[in-house]
């Protein structure tokens, strides 16, 4: 059995280097463009442009319904529970790219993600995310964060910050509930009544 805290102390390294934080003062962005530029079209068909979600952190993760990471989908669930009521959106972008691991319709998705976890927050339709086919949101996060920074397997998530700039990414080992995205979260969210 391989030690778990070096492959953590090296994932945290890695995402370190993957986590700008999101004060626009000191992370300017290098294309001048915001994660509100963009928009997904709805699981259903509609017009889904994130602007509509504008001074709100978004987390984006790119999802399929037959990988080792599905799982993470009742995470997702748990923050979207979690965090919507202080303005977290968590949006599901299914993605065939790799492994061709998301190869159902769109209404097929949209059963299999309500029925197995309860799935209510937003899913787009299926998307490319890699390569010259990619959504424009994950060619913006290439190019913001250098082509590392893209997803490399299903389940990456990508939180955008309030004003619109890259505040986290992070791999699909990594859980929606580590207390790396959470504490990121937290960071970006307003406090809690009461506090």
């Amino acid at each position: 059995m391989v030690d778990p805290l070096p492959r953590r102390a090296l994932m945290l390294g890695a995402l370190r280097c993957l986590a700008p934080r999101a004060a626009a003062s000191s992370n300017p962005r290098r294309t001048g463009m915001s994660g509100y530029d963009f928009a997904f079209r709805s699981i259903d068909g509609q017009p889904l442009p994130l602007a509509q979600y504008r001074g709100r952190p978004l987390l984006v993760v790119n999802t399929a319904s037959f990988c080792g990471f599905t799982a993470q989908y009742a995470d997702l669930q748990a923050l979207w529970r979690r965090y919507r009521p202080r303005g977290l959106v968590v949006i599901g972008v299914p993605s065939n790219d790799f492994g061709e691991q998301e190869p159902g319709s769109a209404q097929e998705i949209k059963q299999f993600c309500e029925s197995r976890y309860a799935v209510d927050f937003p899913l787009t339709e299926k998307q490319d995310v890699v390569g010259p086919e990619a959504h424009p949101f994950f060619r913006w996060i290439a190019a913001e964060l250098g082509e590392a920074g893209a997803p490399r397997w299903n389940f990456h998530k990508y939180l955008v910050g309030p004003d619109g700039s890259l505040a986290g990414a992070w791999p699909s080992a990594v859980r929606p509930t580590d207390r790396a995205v959470t504490d990121e979260i937290e960071r970006l969210l307003p406090a809690k009544e009461g506090r």
